[in-house]
């Protein structure tokens, strides 16, 4: 049965998108066929790490909110240039990506859409492309678009950095979830100082929250380094946070 997955913060900043392309690349490394979407309309970014920019990037999920296509028009098949950087990609990867066209973004900000249809729309992906795994890219914060993606949703990772901001957010983010009853939910930690006791970390957040951590991500200089130029999985494959990123993508689909 297919899977229906988000990945949210509370605020910007936490590693979100880079979070989503990961996973999203791990589970096609599994022989998925995977689908991600960039609901983060108001400040899309996850097109980069897949290798598109405004001139590659065709058909939008703006697009289809505003009635100009079928959402799997869509969708961009990214799997080939996957493979040019890790023959590992078994599976297909295809990204629906929001506008990064100025008057676009825009237009939304000032006229908004019906919400609606991002539920009618993530079905009908998950049908006509036969997807394992549909993967969302939420926008940071609380608001319908939001709640609509978590409500339906089979797992959620919320990404939280250890930082007291984070901890409060994350705190409201948890208390939602349960109360829409989404059957797995996972907190990540992200950008962890190496000078931190990650086990007291793993614990701390797991008491704080009561719920699962499903990984803990220390500080990477080879991330910083890379510069969201590429998926970090796939450049990085033996680096330890990749195996904390595979294990994170297989109790995602548990």
């Amino acid at each position: 049965m297919s899977k229906i997955i988000s990945v949210h913060s509370f605020r910007g900043g936490t590693g979100k998108s880079n979070t989503t392309a990961n996973v999203t690349a791990l589970l096609a490394a599994r022989g998925l066929r995977v689908g991600v979407v960039d609901t983060d309309i108001q400040s899309p970014g996850i097109h980069v790490l897949f290798g598109l920019t405004e001139d590659t990037i065709g058909r939008s999920l703006n697009d289809y909110l505003w009635g100009k296509c079928e959402i799997r028009d869509a969708a961009m098949d990214v799997t080939e240039s996957l493979r040019a950087i890790s023959s590992k990609i078994k599976g297909q990867v295809f990204l629906i990506p929001s506008s990064i066209k100025a008057g676009e973004i825009a237009k939304i900000l000032r006229e908004g859409y019906d919400v609606g249809l991002l539920n009618d729309g993530f079905q009908r992906l998950v049908a006509d492309l036969k997807l394992d795994v549909l993967m969302i890219d939420t926008h940071p914060g609380l608001n319908e678009e939001t709640l609509l993606s978590i409500a339906i949703s089979d797992a959620l990772a919320i990404i939280m950095r250890p930082d007291n901001q984070d901890f409060q957010g994350t705190s409201v983010t948890v208390e939602v979830a349960r109360k829409l009853e989404v059957p797995n939910l996972l907190l990540v930690v992200n950008k962890v100082p190496s000078v931190f006791d990650f086990d007291k970390v793993q614990r701390q957040v797991e008491q704080t929250y009561n719920c699962e951590v499903g990984a803990i991500l220390p500080h990477s200089d080879e991330m910083m380094v890379l510069s969201s130029a590429g998926i970090f999985a796939l450049r990085y494959p033996d680096n330890p946070m990749t195996a904390k990123l595979d294990r994170l993508a297989a109790r995602l689909i548990a």
